[in-house]
């Protein structure tokens, strides 16, 4: 009986070392050399100061912003707090925000859902293109640059679904904010 229990515990210690510490630094490791950015987080440097990541939404509030989709996530887009907010169609709290969103956004026409309603994660860094389009006539006003010249930075920042099939068109919120910094009111 002794030495089934010494050779239980050893066996739960070498299969903890293994699988707890050598496979994810083995893991880990691989990740960095093979895929180094994405390893890192995709992380947006801007001068030398990291701004942002590629992989979690960032508030954008003013109007010369193109939004992201609502947070659920803690005090807005905190990785640490990524969830959803676990409120049903009939609740009551969902409905206000939405509303309170609708209204925030409304512009004469339906606000795509994506502007309205949060991720499951409530970190995501995508909008639709629709959501995209949406806001085009705003950012445009906003800052004194012609509608066409900010449509077309949209179509430019769409990626399509992968391989042609999987998933759905997106533009990335943060990237497009940036192209969008980068154009002069002249529209150059």
């Amino acid at each position: 009986m002794k030495k089934h229990i010494i050779t239980a515990c050893l066996y739960t210690a070498i299969t903890g070392v293994l699988l707890g510490l050598v496979y994810p630094l083995l893991i880990t490791g691989l990740a960095r050399l093979a895929f180094h950015k994405q390893a890192d987080g995709s992380l947006i440097v801007r001068n030398g100061e990291i701004i942002g990541s590629r992989l979690i939404g960032q508030p954008f509030t003013g109007p010369i912003y193109f939004h992201s989709r609502p947070s659920a996530a803690g005090n807005g887009y905190d990785a640490a707090n990524s969830s959803g907010s676990n409120l049903g169609p009939t609740s009551k709290a969902l409905v206000d925000r939405i509303n309170t969103s609708v209204t925030t956004e409304a512009a004469g026409s339906p606000v795509p859902v994506d502007l309205v309603t949060a991720s499951g994660s409530g970190l995501d860094p995508d909008v639709s293109p629709a959501a995209a389009l949406y806001q085009v006539p705003r950012v445009a006003h906003e800052r004194g640059l012609p509608e066409n010249i900010v449509h077309q930075l949209v179509m430019t920042q769409t990626k399509q679904r992968q391989l042609g099939l999987l998933g759905e068109p997106t533009v990335n919120v943060l990237s497009l904010n940036m192209a969008l910094d980068q154009i002069k009111p002249d529209g150059k």
